[in-house]
């Protein structure tokens, strides 16, 4: 009996200066389940680079304090609960693993915002790309999360988008990847790879914009996987 593809969604926190900018997080489990498809949700259980003031935009801990954040404990309240340490994750018990955006790519997962293209990936999350992208699974990112598929695919030339940012887009290409400028509902796909990605919150939309251009991606993906 034929099953729809399974998804693992990688968050890394709630939030978009801290954490999975939620927007794009939510945009896409719901894009996922109105294709038919099914979703876990995995993050790192480790803390947070800061912790943000989303009302004043104000850091309100750093890494070390004890009023930081943990990821995973904050990627739960997007998943409801339903969310497992990245630790877990499987890359054979998927067909696509997605990594939404949010200011968490660039601290927690890894230290892009500090150190630009010469960055450090999360051990779990570096093991997370490598391992589905040499099983084959479509590995699936949106707004900054296309620089941590960068710096761990650049080796392979991965082509990737994060709209029209011509700074973060040279990073990019010093990364080893190849940047293809794109509209926020725009949909960059690698076909060798095996590698889709979307500007989303990139560039200056509106949430019914980050609704299409998930959708968009997921079909993408469904498109590769032959669904």
């Amino acid at each position: 009996m034929y099953q729809m593809p399974k998804f693992a969604v990688i968050l890394s926190g709630c939030g978009v200066f801290d954490g999975s900018e939620i927007h794009e997080a939510v945009c896409t489990l719901l894009a996922i389940d109105k294709a038919g498809a099914t979703s876990q949700c995995f993050a790192p259980n480790s803390w947070q680079a800061k912790t943000v003031d989303h009302f004043t935009g104000e850091t309100t801990a750093l890494a070390g304090d004890a009023d930081n954040r943990n990821v995973l404990a904050e990627s739960a309240r997007i998943a409801r609960g339903a969310v497992k340490p990245l630790s877990e994750f499987k890359a054979q018990d998927f067909d696509a693993v997605i990594f939404p955006g949010g200011f968490g790519a660039a601290t927690n997962w890894s230290n892009f915002a500090q150190k630009g293209p010469n960055c450090d990936i999360h051990e779990e999350v570096r093991r997370a790309i490598e391992e589905s992208h040499q099983q084959g699974l479509v590995i699936g990112a949106m707004c900054i999360a296309p620089v941590v598929i960068a710096k761990v695919l650049g080796k392979h030339k991965v082509k990737v988008t994060i709209g029209t940012d011509k700074d973060v887009a040279a990073g990019i290409v010093k990364m080893g990847a190849i940047h293809e400028p794109k509209n926020s509902t725009e949909v960059c796909v690698d076909e060798e790879n095996r590698v889709v990605t979307t500007p989303c919150y990139m560039l200056d939309k509106s949430i019914k914009d980050i609704s299409r251009s998930t959708e968009n991606l997921i079909e993408e993906i469904l498109e590769l996987l032959g669904t």
